[in-house]
């Protein structure tokens, strides 16, 4: 059987990896072996990271809803339920840059919803 000698192949995945490792610390971009092993733990990291920004933002907006509500003298809660009795249909994210954003505007909705 013929000798394979994978000099290409193998000079490609590892510099592959080693542009991945760019910026880690200490032999974690400059070893092969280690860089790869941190790699792999960036990407689960980056993967898990990806979902967890989701919660991050939405826990975020809720926060400045809630504490723009309360100079309002409702609670978030209460807010919200307002909000979808009287079928104001504005996401969090609307919310929470109002809120900060454009007090004022908040107000009106705020005022909105309570008649309802």
């Amino acid at each position: 059987m013929a000798r394979v000698k994978r000099g290409n192949v193998a000079r490609k995945r590892r510099k592959k990896i080693l542009k991945l490792a760019k910026g880690f610390r200490g032999s974690h971009s400059k070893l092969f072996r280690t860089a790869n092993q941190q790699v792999m733990k960036a990407l689960r990291y980056a993967y898990r990271d990806r979902r967890n920004r989701k919660r991050d933002f939405r826990r975020l907006w809720i926060v400045r809803i809630n504490a723009a509500a309360r100079m309002h003298g409702l609670s978030y809660s209460q807010l919200m339920g307002q909000l979808k009795k009287a079928n104001i249909d504005i996401n969090r994210k609307m919310l929470a840059q109002m809120a900060v954003l454009d007090p004022d505007g908040f107000a009106q909705v705020i005022e909105v919803a309570g008649k309802a």
